[in-house]
């Protein structure tokens, strides 16, 4: 046995890393990521203290607790959006709508990060769709990079097909040449 033999010893990080990348592609993963770092500021500021030698600086308001709840339905949302991708445009309008609430209520925003973090992760959210599904026993990696118009699988539609349009064919009537009226078409081909 050969100690270059591929797929006898393949390594644990390879796996995880494969299949986290599985699970990633299957929800909007960037999307939470953010909206979950947005949270982070707009809740952690209003209690965190700052030391400069020996003076204190204390960023605590009135607003502490508003803070902190935005800062964890804003978390909430971004581990929604993880978990439950179904109600990802909810997650997403609700992400919104509670980063433009920081920002009188929680330091300006967590003083803008939390808030410009929270509102791509909404927005990010909102745009993400679920890919299509691959077609029975096809499996686009194995398609052969070739710029081919011959080889199957190379990305080339024989000539005169239309791949998802809706095109309405016309009619083939006879038409009169005198007239001008030739069924819709044109001369140009």
């Amino acid at each position: 046995m050969s100690p270059e033999s591929t797929g006898q010893n393949e390594h644990n990080l390879t796996v995880y890393r494969r299949g986290f990348r599985t699970w990633r592609g299957n929800r909007p993963f960037w999307a939470g990521l953010f909206t979950m770092l947005g949270g982070m500021p707009i809740a952690y500021f209003p209690y965190a203290d700052l030391h400069l030698g020996n003076m204190t600086l204390a960023m605590s308001t009135t607003a502490g607790a508003g803070s902190l709840i935005i800062g964890v339905l804003l978390i909430t949302l971004g581990l929604t959006m993880w978990f439950h991708s179904i109600v990802r445009v909810f997650a997403g309008v609700a992400a919104i709508l509670l980063a433009l609430i920081s920002i009188p209520v929680a330091n300006i925003g967590g003083f803008v990060v939390g808030f410009l973090l929270a509102l791509i992760g909404g927005a990010l959210s909102i745009s993400w769709a679920p890919g299509e599904p691959a077609a029975d026993g096809a499996d686009p990696q194995d398609a052969p990079l070739s710029l081919d118009k011959q080889q199957p699988g190379s990305g080339y539609a024989p000539e005169g097909a239309l791949h998802g349009a809706a095109v309405p064919q016309q009619p083939a009537g006879d038409h009169d040449a005198a007239s001008g009226y030739d069924g819709g078409t044109h001369r140009a081909g």
